[in-house]
């Protein structure tokens, strides 16, 4: 696998229908030619990404949105001004040119502007923008480093552009629309309450195993290998799992228990934002441990720690 910062490498591999990992604010995306079916199809086949779930399309800049979507509210106007660059993904009517690989043959499309410094360089150097979901394995955990796309991927596999530790962590957020109403598709790295502040209430619609709008809406997903357990306490849980080597995610506290063989703990000062900084390094670190369990605990069901919630959730078997 080559890893490096070389834009020009990637600039070539893309312009010829292959793929690169992208650094992302959020986590490393496999980038590729949103007007390239070929390049499209190389993405749902490297990471066995059904065909029914639907890409996010990646632009330089607000002012290139019209040529991805067809139709943009008011409101969307005004996230966008107030997100973008971020971690903020808008659900709209599509141009006609997007292809329906893209869209799981849905007439809208999700898109966003990046925050990362390399791949903004990247797409400014591009004729066409990238449809980019997470650079790893359909379901797994999402990577933030240029090491965790590595693992998965065997070396002539991918490019991996090297943009550092994703700084957000987690996922967009992904908004769409009906008629004039937003409604939430995925929790992530923009908050709720920093939407509803700008455009009033959001509608919730975040689950969909069937026929997805947007990327994250499956009941299972962004799952480590161990079998995972979602607790809002996580001392009761490890009394119930005896003779089991076990591993602890938890938010600020740490845990004293000699059932735990490897702990986890994302914020000692209880920041939420470093906690998500933190989560998807944190869950491939456990992961790699091969223990019997791991107990993910609840956190605070505010700001980002609603969608940190929603992801722990989605990784679990309980």
């Amino acid at each position: 696998m080559s890893t490096t910062s070389d834009i020009a490498k990637a600039v070539t591999l893309l312009n010829n229908e292959s793929l690169v990992a992208i650094p992302t604010e959020t986590v490393y995306g496999l980038g590729g030619n949103i007007y390239s079916d070929t390049s499209i199809k190389k993405i749902f086949e490297l990471k066995k990404r059904p065909l029914y779930n639907p890409l996010i399309v990646h632009i330089k800049s607000y002012n290139e949105l019209d040529k991805v979507a067809s139709f943009i509210p008011e409101k969307a106007k005004i996230l966008a001004e107030a997100f973008w660059p971020g971690p903020l993904t808008l659900v709209l009517k599509k141009q006609k040119n997007i292809s329906d690989l893209i869209t799981a043959g849905k007439d809208t499309v999700a898109v966003r502007v990046p925050n990362h410094p390399l791949t903004l360089a990247l797409l400014q150097e591009l004729d066409f923008p990238l449809a980019a979901p997470s650079a790893n394995p359909f379901g797994s955990i999402s990577p933030t480093t240029a090491a965790h796309v590595a693992s998965y991927f065997n070396a002539n596999q991918l490019f991996v552009l090297d943009g550092g530790a994703c700084a957000k962590g987690i996922e967009s957020t992904i908004v769409g629309f009906e008629e004039e109403q937003p409604v939430l598709y995925r929790a992530g790295a923009t908050s709720i309450a920093a939407i509803e502040a700008l455009v009033g209430a959001l509608k919730i619609v975040t689950k969909d195993d069937v026929a997805p709008v947007a990327p994250g809406m499956l009941t299972k997903h962004y799952a480590p290998s161990t079998p995972t357990i979602f607790s809002s306490d996580v001392a009761t849980s490890l009394l119930q799992h005896n003779n089991k080597r076990i591993g602890v995610l938890s938010f600020c506290q740490f845990y004293n228990d000699s059932k735990i063989v490897h702990q986890e703990v994302l914020s000692r000062i209880g920041s939420l934002d470093e906690a998500a900084s933190q989560l998807y390094a944190a869950m491939h670190e456990l992961d790699s441990k091969k223990l019997d369990l791991l107990i993910v605990e609840q956190f605070p069901n505010e700001g980002i720690g609603i969608a940190i919630n929603d992801k722990l959730k989605r990784a679990s078997v309980l």
